[in-house]
């Protein structure tokens, strides 16, 4: 599968894409899709489970073990378990995150949808988030996948990611060049 951001030329990209067709064979995207967000919901939640997936003296039998543990009490698919699984046999499941946001994105792609990521320093009501949507979608001509960040270093303003293009019109930003155009 081929798409503009090269992302099937990175390990994790590989590794996504092979679930990708796997999922998309047997009608499954939308399901192994929410079972990557349930992964990566309690990754983000949960320290212990982020440093684990990422301890390198976690042998591929234990990670396995651990891995049908995770998939049972997260109900996830089978697809998504074995999946998994085969991250952990491989020694890879450092690199589940990096895999999760790359399906997201194949995914995106095959929908004709552009994933963006939008860092603001509180959190956007779900009117501004539509608002930012709307703008986006008539600037690149696709709908729009929004995931939102908060940042307080930002201190105002938005920092709007689109595959490798970043808006940046952060207060931050507009500090640091005055900053830098008074040291002349």
């Amino acid at each position: 599968m081929e798409n503009s951001g090269g992302i099937t030329a990175s390990l994790q990209g590989r590794y996504a894409s092979a679930l990708f067709d796997l999922a998309s064979e047997s009608g499954k995207v939308a399901a192994v899709e929410a079972d990557l967000g349930t992964l990566d919901a309690a990754l983000a939640a949960s320290a212990d489970l982020a440093a684990l997936i990422r301890n390198p003296r976690l042998g591929r039998d234990a990670a396995g073990t651990m891995v049908a543990a995770l998939a049972k009490s997260l109900k996830l698919s089978p697809l998504t378990g074995q999946f998994v699984g085969v991250l952990a046999q491989n020694g890879r499941l450092d690199k589940l995150p990096e895999t999760i946001r790359a399906f997201g994105t194949i995914a995106a792609a095959a929908r004709g949808e552009v994933a963006a990521e939008v860092t603001s320093a509180h959190a956007l009501s779900d009117a501004q988030l539509k608002a930012v949507a709307a703008k986006l979608k008539a600037r690149e001509g696709k709908d729009v996948k929004l995931t939102a960040k908060v940042d307080p270093d930002v201190l105002g303003g938005l920092i709007v990611r689109i595959g490798s293009t970043q808006i940046d019109s952060s207060i931050r930003t507009r500090l640091n060049t005055l900053a830098n155009a008074m040291k002349g």
